[in-house]
């Protein structure tokens, strides 16, 4: 006998449509709706044929590449990118760096090298300090932007530099 009622009851609660409430439908029938575009820029460049331009609505994190296994251990490795900002108010644009070491995810923000609100190029960088025998198995290069306006970001070098 309790068991016809505890199946009924789940079935009561599993077909109730008061357990969930829809706050908001979010249409993406147009991109500009999610508030972020990169692009390749030809004309704001330091080198080469174009920079990437990034234009943000709100704070974002934007990932600009990984690089699969690198060569290092028991080094400094440091990500620099010459950065050009025009963000509203006191927005600020920094490099973060995550390394994937022995299935772990560890980070660094260049949040100490930065630039902020209207800025011309800058070359910004985050380092990562290896120890003994820890090798990454892939580096992910993001940009974060707390703020809205534009980024632009170039000449991305990841290089390797004794510990000090």
């Amino acid at each position: 006998m309790k068991l016809p009622k505890l199946i009924l009851a789940a079935l009561l609660l599993i077909g109730s449509p008061g357990w969930a409430q829809e706050l908001k439908r979010i249409s993406l029938d147009d991109a500009s709706t999610v508030g972020l575009q990169v692009v390749s820029d030809p004309v704001v460049k330091v080198e080469g044929k174009a920079s990437i331009r990034i234009e943000t609505s709100w704070p974002t994190t934007v990932c600009l590449g990984e690089v699969a296994g690198p060569d290092i251990e028991d080094a400094r490795l440091v990500y620099r990118a010459k950065v050009k900002s025009d963000l509203e108010g006191q927005g600020t644009a920094f490099l973060e760096m995550w390394a994937h070491v022995d299935g772990g995810q560890y980070f660094s923000r260049g949040m100490n090298d930065f630039v902020q609100g209207t800025s011309d190029w800058k070359t910004i960088e985050t380092p990562f300090l290896f120890a003994k025998g820890q090798r990454p198995a892939k580096v992910t290069l993001n940009v974060v932007i707390n703020g809205s306006g534009t980024v632009w970001v170039d000449d991305i070098v990841l290089s390797r530099e004794p510990l000090k």
